[in-house]
């Protein structure tokens, strides 16, 4: 049986405490976990308190974890998911080193099965060949950080990073042996580099974690399910097929908005395509 999680960046309008009980209403396994400002903010004072008691609740409602590290204007609230591994400032790089292995200590005190990063887009200017110096450093560091917290660090490919495709993936993993991989199902339909259940089947000694959403293709947009041009049932049967057995996450970032309707709906979704398989 696979495990389906749904992504707190789909519910962004709910209070965290709120969007848990209503993954959990729905019949999630698990939640994966987007640190923000207003859920568990990882800076802000008192953040080990707040771990702890999301903690008891994830235990108390049965769902499993993992922690996502993709939220837009967390660092800094005038750029986009600035400052990255990539940013020409030593200090910048530092910040975000700090919050991904702040994200590996929360993902330490819930039991996580894994943290997900990704590499950030090169600014103007950068080399190219400098900046993938700086993403093999940044991301070392919080390797170490991770190895010692017992909690897998994942990169996932993302379009238009420098970290783009899979196999952009294998030359990182080629010199930090240790990194697993964040697989976004939807993100191989947007760079066309592989179908997505194929990339299921040629990384699965590799996978922590997958996300998962509808998308048409050439287009990074998260659609819902039935609405783009993604085989999920091909997916899953994928995902099947190797014993996947971590969480599967759903990720509807544009869908707060009408999370109290999407998150049930997303898991219907999917079982139905469980069913007529």
């Amino acid at each position: 049986m696979l495990r389906f999680a749904f992504n707190t960046n789909g519910a962004a309008n709910h209070r965290l405490e709120d969007a848990v009980g209503l993954i959990a209403d729905a019949g999630y396994a698990g939640v994966a976990l987007t640190l923000d400002h207003h859920h568990l903010d990882p800076m802000a004072e008192g953040w080990v308190g707040r771990a702890e008691a999301l903690g008891r609740s994830l235990h108390a409602h049965g769902l499993g974890c993992v922690i996502e590290t993709g939220a837009r204007f967390l660092l800094d609230p005038r750029a986009k998911h600035e400052p990255t591994l990539l940013s020409p400032s030593a200090e910048g790089r530092a910040r975000r080193v700090e919050f991904l292995r702040r994200a590996v200590d929360i993902g330490n005190l819930l039991g996580a099965e894994a943290m997900s990063l990704w590499a950030g887009v090169p600014q103007p200017g950068v080399d190219r060949g400098e900046a993938g110096e700086w993403l093999v450093e940044g991301v070392g560091r919080v390797l170490d950080h991770a190895h010692a917290r017992g909690i897998p660090a994942a990169l996932e490919p993302e379009p238009g990073m420098l970290v783009e495709t899979l196999d952009d993936w294998v030359l990182l993993h080629a010199a930090l042996p240790e990194l697993k991989l964040a697989l976004d199902l939807g993100h191989c339909l947007v760079t066309g580099e592989r179908e997505p259940a194929a990339a299921v089947a040629e990384f699965a000694p590799h996978v922590a974690t997958v996300a998962i959403e509808d998308m048409r293709r050439g287009e990074h947009v998260h659609l819902p399910f039935g609405e783009g041009e993604m085989d999920i049932p091909g997916c899953l049967d994928a995902l099947e097929a190797i014993g996947f057995r971590k969480l599967v996450c759903v990720e509807l970032s544009r869908e707060s908005h009408r999370a109290d309707r999407m998150v049930p709906e997303a898991l219907r979704w999917l079982r139905a395509c469980r069913e007529a398989a």
